[in-house]
């Protein structure tokens, strides 16, 4: 993961630290993207592996990211899975250490708000992609929340739903799909980086959450939709 915060910084890793308990969330956020994803992967910004671990049965998986310490923890943990490659990725400059693999699907979740450049970033995702490969994309949704959390977390920006459909277009991704995530999501970050203005996710409040996944999973059957987060689905035409 790229971020504009200091190298090391103790705010996301103690963030993945908690989603690594997350069971349920976990699940519930790869349940929504599975139906999109291909046999030979690329994850960007794979942190500790907390996704990645529903990968392992893909035909190939590379997993990325910037820091050393991930990269570490990384290898360790998929070690005896002879399909699962580990190796620093920073984009959009740094490609090249991919060079000569061919994805059908890139997954990037809670990575492209990290990065200043983030249409460079896209245009050198769909550049690792074959013709009708697809980008799995989930960033964090509505300006209106942007707080100290996003701040701490090294957040340039929240997205609303029509400047990443701009985004997509502008880096020649057909846009397949495009859907909100995490309804329930919207009270608790706005409660904690907007009103009470924390730079940390409460514990106990992650786990309750965590606790309640089965209830928000009712949102995909609610006549409106709105959600803490984008999850935007672009194919490679050529």
């Amino acid at each position: 993961m790229t971020t504009h915060t200091e190298p090391g910084d103790p705010v996301g890793a103690a963030t993945l630290e908690q989603l690594a308990a997350a069971g349920r969330y976990n699940r519930w956020m790869f349940d929504r993207l599975r139906p999109w994803l291909g046999r030979r992967v690329l994850e960007v910004g794979s942190g500790i592996g907390n996704l990645s671990a529903f990968l392992a049965d893909r035909e190939r998986v590379v997993l990325t990211d910037t820091r050393a310490e991930y990269l570490d923890r990384l290898r360790a943990r998929f070690a005896g899975h002879p399909n699962i490659a580990v190796a620093r990725l920073y984009l959009p400059n740094d490609d090249r250490v991919l060079a000569g693999e061919q994805f059908d699907t890139v997954i990037c979740l809670n990575v492209l708000e990290h990065v200043a450049d983030d249409a460079s970033s896209l245009d050198a995702i769909r550049k690792l992609l074959t013709v009708g490969g697809r980008l799995i994309l989930l960033v964090p949704a509505l300006r209106a929340l942007y707080g100290t959390l996003d701040e701490a977390l090294g957040h340039y920006r929240r997205y609303t739903r029509g400047e990443l459909a701009a985004k997509f277009a502008a880096a020649a991704f057909h846009l397949r799909h495009i859907e909100y995530f995490n309804l329930a999501g919207i009270t608790g970050w706005r409660l904690t980086g907007r009103v009470l203005r924390r730079r940390a996710i409460p514990a106990g409040s992650l786990r309750l959450y965590d606790a309640l996944v089965p209830l928000f999973r009712l949102e995909r059957w609610l006549p409106w939709r709105v959600g803490q987060s984008l999850i935007a689905i672009g194919e490679r035409r050529s």
